[in-house]
């Protein structure tokens, strides 16, 4: 992708956990996840844009937006952020990039989403300019979810990343995060510059009393449940859609990426 590729390239990236236990090896210095490859993709490939949920979902509380505040009272209550919200979020994004274009409101948009009928009712298209070429970060993580957004936007690759479960129980176990932004570290994979301080303000970072193993296990045995069904629903709509990329470190699995994203699309 050196050059732009000729077709929109609306690509998924899927962290998984593989099953069973792996030799133990040293994982290098690079974190295996998702937010390493997304940005390791928009920095070969700069015409990819990046769409984190996660982001998003922190932006909009912070601007106090009406589906931020919406999003807001369900995590401080503890809940998860219903499916409807976050995908209208992404909506609003695709929507104010002029990535998705329709003579409906957004609201409109999503009154037609739940309606669950004929995917044309919603009457959004994508945009004809080979530019939107874009990465989801953190979305979809349910059939479901995935089948809403394939009424806004068909996705045409999902990467679905494996990593030993012993190497990511290691990487949790060893997390520590900065509250204010989300971002996480991981002592021997992706170390803060300054031990114990956030590598932007400088402020403490935290351990979370949820970073345990056993907690990790049986999140690990949810995610499982999940994302099995979602990676069968890219696979029935297209065998080829799903390229399941497996390694121990960021740097084994990159170049494996690189090599699939130019082959179908440079």
């Amino acid at each position: 992708m050196r050059q732009k590729p000729e077709v929109k390239s609306q690509f998924v990236i899927y962290e998984g956990a593989g099953h069973g236990f792996a030799v133990r090896a040293d994982p290098g210095n690079e974190k295996v996840s998702k937010g390493t490859q997304t940005e390791r993709l928009i920095t070969r490939y700069p015409q990819l844009a990046s769409i984190a949920t996660g982001d998003l979902l922190r932006d909009h509380v912070k601007r106090k937006t009406d589906v931020g505040e919406q999003a807001n009272a369900f995590m401080k209550s503890g809940k998860l952020v219903p499916d409807p919200l976050i995908l209208n979020l992404i909506l609003t994004e695709l929507t104010d990039r002029k990535w998705l274009q329709s003579s409906k409101s957004n609201e409109r948009i999503m009154k037609d989403l739940e309606k669950q009928g004929d995917p044309s009712e919603t009457a959004v298209q994508p945009s004809d300019d080979p530019d939107t070429s874009f990465i989801l970060d953190g979305f979809p993580r349910t059939a479901t979810q995935a089948d809403a957004l394939a009424r806004l936007l068909p996705m045409n690759l999902v990467f679905h990343l494996v990593t030993p479960i012993e190497i990511v129980l290691k990487r949790m176990a060893s997390r520590w995060t900065h509250l204010a932004s989300g971002r996480v570290y991981n002592v021997g994979f992706n170390d803060p510059k300054v031990a114990g301080k956030d590598d932007v303000t400088g402020e403490d970072l935290v351990q979370r009393e949820d970073d345990s193993e056993a907690t990790w296990r049986k999140r690990l045995t949810t995610f499982d449940e999940t994302s099995v069904p979602l990676l069968d629903y890219y696979r029935k709509k297209h065998p080829e859609m799903v390229v399941e990329v497996a390694g121990n470190s960021s740097n084994e699995i990159s170049p494996r990426i690189y090599s699939e994203i130019e082959r179908r699309f440079c």
